[in-house]
């Protein structure tokens, strides 16, 4: 019984004494941290890029990486993007985003966001860090960011586009001595669900070989059904003799949606392009003037009188006569000295 008693208070003591440790000791009864040998492999599974925010300047671009990892637990994982310019090399963003500790067979999307100039192209590289080390990377280009368009600026409003029906046709509505009227016909089509409006066209006739503006005006856009066609005529009266480049601009509350291009040949001895000019021509400005503008030229039917020139200065004519006079003289000496001698 004694001996009974005895391993009760043995029991009990046991009991206290680990009561206290667990008090004076936190964790001195937890199980030990898990002891991470190696950690597991990590890798970069996929990087789509998708479009986010864009404004008329810059764009920005979304990077949504996945991040693959397998076996042991992996800590202290980030992950960065950059961007770079495709034609310079040049740094022009950088992000880098923290995961922590990646545990177990699974993947984990890492998002990314860069802000680019809406112009050129890119290249986007992917990097990931395992406790600072660089484990994996993978790099990608992106380009034509200028079709990336900002809200203000979309329409599905544009002018058509194909062989039976231009975007611009150009016709002579009325042809003059010295001037021409040109009929200048914008073909728009509407290629979204809902009809458009607040739309307008300006006309712009600049001459080929100098870009000289010589007429333009602006015309409003009626109403557009969805999958419709409409049109936008103008008159523009412009010089003879020349050659033109038709250009018509598209706007939509100020702002410019979309842009197309003709010509209009009025030279006989040339031609051109949209794009291109085949020979320099002779220019008068003067042609391009307003019709209501006074200038210095010589009125129609009077004759300016030709300019006497000289081969000399004031008074060498003179000079030269009397050279001469001097110099027929002393040879006369000279011969009737010959003569006189024999």
């Amino acid at each position: 019984m004694a001996r009974e008693r005895r391993l009760a208070v043995a029991a009990v003591v046991i009991l206290l004494l680990a009561g206290v440790a667990a008090v004076a000791v936190p964790g001195a009864l937890a199980e030990p941290e898990e002891e991470v040998v190696r950690p597991g492999p990590v890798r970069i599974g996929e990087v789509p890029v998708a479009p986010g925010q864009i404004s008329g300047q810059t764009a920005e671009l979304r990077l949504l990486a996945r991040v693959d990892h397998y076996d042991n637990p992996t800590r202290n994982v980030s992950v960065r993007f950059r961007a770079f310019d495709a034609e310079s090399g040049l740094l022009v963003d950088e992000q880098r985003v923290s995961v922590g500790t990646i545990r177990g067979d699974r993947s984990v999307q890492v998002n990314g966001s860069l802000r680019v100039e809406r112009e050129g192209g890119y290249v986007l590289e992917t990097t990931i860090f395992r406790e600072g080390e660089v484990v994996d990377q993978q790099s990608r280009r992106v380009s034509g960011m200028g079709a990336l368009v900002p809200p203000y600026a979309r329409s599905p409003v544009r002018f058509a586009d194909g062989t039976a029906l231009p975007p611009l046709a150009v016709s002579v509505a009325d042809a003059g001595e010295n001037r021409s009227t040109l009929q200048v016909t914008a073909s728009l089509t509407n290629g979204g669900d809902e009809a458009s409006g607040d739309l307008r066209v300006e006309f712009v006739l600049r001459q080929a070989d100098s870009n000289l503006r010589a007429a333009t005006t602006t015309e409003s856009v009626g109403t557009i059904r969805p999958g419709r066609t409409g049109e936008a005529d103008a008159e523009l009266t412009v010089p003879n003799g020349y050659n033109y480049y038709v250009d018509a601009v598209l706007y939509r509350d100020g702002v410019v949606i979309d842009t197309a291009r003709s010509v209009a040949n009025l030279d006989p001895t040339e031609t051109i392009s949209a794009d291109e000019t085949q020979r320099d021509v002779e220019f008068q400005v003067e042609d391009f003037e307003a019709d209501d503008e006074t200038d210095d030229r010589q009125p129609a039917g009077e004759s300016t009188p030709a300019p006497t020139t000289s081969t000399g200065g004031p008074g060498l004519g003179v000079t030269v006569a009397a050279v001469a006079l001097l110099a027929v003289a002393g040879l006369a000496g000279i011969v009737r000295r010959r003569r006189g001698d024999r």
